[in-house]
């Protein structure tokens, strides 16, 4: 039997286990280097999440502006037998768009925009920035601030001293104004509660042609917003929801009034409200846009409508439960009357307001009402609709409360 006799060289075998010990070496550090990526990825995640209070930096406000086919074209890739129904002329692939999404995604710039090219750059041009939380039928169109710079109101007016007392400033109007539907029917009650709370922070916003012809800025400390406020309550007293208004005007009643603390003023009236009516429920601040006619206007069965806009303040830690009332009643108006919504929109801190009193409560919106170009009646037809969806939204509420005690 032959022996076999392995010499080793020790040179050989010494370069072959620093080889060896290299190579594991460094399969330790990749692993290493692996695992601390993973980690500081997790970590980020879950301080993202406890941290962010905007959907702003997520997918969430990019994919509210793409339309249903451009999902449903997702869908069909997956599943070949889905019914494509009626072959549209557009595919919602077309080159234009799918640049137009690519570039908006990575870089934030709108080409419908051209402003979004130099907002970054900028300071101010963003002011008005908002990003898109529910879509309405229509293209989507963001609100705009107007902001009162040339407004001219008194530092010291001598009304200062009239300042109306909380009981007298809040107050549910008793004559309907003009236009008042005459459909009355027997609805369930608040048996006098009052839960809903209208406000104004601008409370001077008004519209171009309820002022004279000759009017340069859309304001006025008579015929203003405060009016479609008032049309509101009165529409959801007549549904059974008891509610209060304020009517306060800031500028003759705050000594040194400055329209940036607009919403620091109207805080004070709701807090007012609530430590005199602990029943208070529901809060809206009703606005009107500072777009034009053709960006804030529905046509309905042959009739004009002043659109609506829902806006929710991301600075608001527990702006998602605000947004859901939003949605709820921006879902009952798109259900039944289709464009009269623009969408739910939200505002961070950095293009507005940031919270507009929406932590007071999770039932507390501001809603935008048609723009400088709307009249009055254009308001109360969509105000009669807006009070429907509200006061069957809180019926539902309720029944729903009904069953859990019951359960």
């Amino acid at each position: 039997m032959k022996r076999v006799v392995v010499v080793l060289n020790g040179p050989m075998m010494r370069a072959r286990w620093r080889r060896m010990l290299i190579t594991g070496r460094a399969f330790i550090v990749l692993s290493l280097c692996s695992m601390i990526v993973f980690i500081l990825l997790g970590i980020g995640g879950m301080l993202q999440k406890s941290m962010m209070t905007s959907p702003g930096s997520s997918m969430k406000g990019l994919t509210a502006s793409l339309t249903g086919s451009f999902f449903q074209m997702l869908l069909r890739i997956e599943l070949p037998n889905m019914d494509e129904g009626e072959v549209k002329s557009s595919s919602p692939l077309q080159t234009g768009q799918m640049a137009a999404f690519l570039l908006r995604f990575i870089t934030d710039i709108n080409f419908k925009d051209p402003k979004s090219l130099l907002a970054s750059e900028m300071p101010g041009m963003e002011r008005d920035h908002s990003v898109l939380l529910r879509p309405g039928s229509n293209e989507p169109e963001a609100p705009e601030d107007y902001n009162s710079i040339a407004l001219d109101i008194p530092n010291s007016p001598p009304q200062a001293a009239q300042t109306p007392t909380p009981e007298e400033e809040i107050s549910t109007p008793s004559q309907p104004p003009e236009n008042e539907p005459d459909n009355v029917q027997e609805h369930p009650t608040t048996d006098g509660r009052k839960v809903v709370f209208i406000y104004h922070s601008h409370n001077r916003e008004s519209y171009y042609p309820e002022l004279k012809s000759s009017a340069k800025d859309p304001n006025s400390s008579k015929v203003n917003v405060t009016l479609v406020g008032k049309r509101l309550a009165k529409q959801l007293e007549k549904l059974g929801i008891g509610s209060s208004q304020s009517t306060k005007d800031y500028p003759s009643t705050i000594k040194g009034y400055n329209w940036n603390n607009s919403y620091k003023y109207s805080l004070q009236t709701v807090k007012e409200a609530m430590a005199s009516n602990k029943q208070l429920t529901y809060f809206f601040d009703i606005h009107r846009d500072s777009q034009k006619r053709n960006k804030t206007t529905a046509t309905i069965n042959g009739k004009d409508y002043a659109q609506v806009y829902f806006i929710i303040g991301h600075k608001n830690s527990n702006w998602r439960k605000n947004e859901a009332y939003a949605n709820s009643l921006h879902e009952r108006l798109e259900k039944d009357y289709p464009g009269l919504s623009r969408g739910v929109w939200g505002k961070t801190a950095a293009n507005g307001n940031g919270e507009y009193n929406q932590s007071v409560a999770e039932n507390s919106v501001l809603i935008e009402i048609g723009g400088v170009d709307n009249s009055l009646e254009e308001c109360y037809r969509t105000v009669d609709l807006l009070a429907n969806a509200i006061a069957e939204q809180y019926w539902d509420e309720q029944d729903a409360i009904k069953v859990n005690l019951n359960s």
